[in-house]
């Protein structure tokens, strides 16, 4: 296995064609340690959101190649890209996605249905992982009866259904105010040093300033 969970090389991203093209990213390479807490800053529409969804699988590059522990998924099909985000990573957004008729840790136990654990132990587990972010009161209740704050966690925690090596986060703490914020980064720092690896697309100075290693990314390319 690579000590390097993430590697891009010369990863370009294209949207459209001809006069109509736009460069997103143009010739990225990084390298993300295992276990590391990175964040990617940089003004908005300048390739951050689009060079997490390339490393995330969501979403395939123009060009060049990335490596998800040491494995290349550029040229997977969707099958394999299923493959590896349902085993290695997390996916934590903006706006929290979950499901608005089912409970917390109804949320929770649909994740872990998808990354094929025994329904047996779904609702342990998930009750263990609404725990680790806080949450054990708030099994029952729906995401309307829930803040900002709360609800973000929940969907951290959905994040770790399938225990992944890797959580990348996009603004995760963007619809927040100050005290959910630092909630939010006070789990993340706990996840990290429990050995996940965490890359954040942010614009908080704050998450920036905790994180081991910081990308500027500007105009699709890394700054120097």
């Amino acid at each position: 296995m690579s000590e390097m969970i993430v590697r891009t090389n010369n990863v370009t991203k294209t949207y459209g064609k001809g006069a109509a093209a736009t460069e997103a990213l143009r010739g990225v390479s990084l390298s993300i340690p295992k276990g590391s807490f990175t964040c990617l800053v940089g003004p908005s529409g300048h390739g951050k959101s689009t060079l997490m969804h390339l490393i995330g699988g969501l979403d395939r590059p123009t060009g060049g190649t990335i490596y998800i522990d040491g494995e290349e998924i550029t040229g997977l099909d969707a099958a394999g890209l299923s493959r590896i985000r349902s085993r290695k990573i997390g996916f934590v957004f903006q706006f929290f996605n979950l499901l608005r008729g089912l409970s917390a840790i109804e949320n929770i136990e649909t994740a872990l249905m998808l990354s094929g654990r025994a329904e047996k132990g779904q609702g342990a587990r998930a009750q263990e992982l609404l725990d680790q972010v806080g949450l054990s009161e708030k099994a029952n209740a729906y995401p309307s009866e829930l803040s900002g704050g709360q609800q973000q966690r929940v969907a951290i925690a959905r994040a770790l259904a399938n225990n992944p090596d890797l959580l990348l986060m996009d603004e995760p703490t963007g619809n927040l105010d100050s005290a959910a914020e630092a909630q939010i980064i006070e789990i993340l720092e706990s996840l990290n040093q429990q050995g996940k690896t965490i890359v954040i697309v942010t614009h908080n100075l704050e998450i920036a300033r905790r994180a081991q290693n910081v990308v500027q990314i500007k105009d699709g390319k890394i700054a120097a």
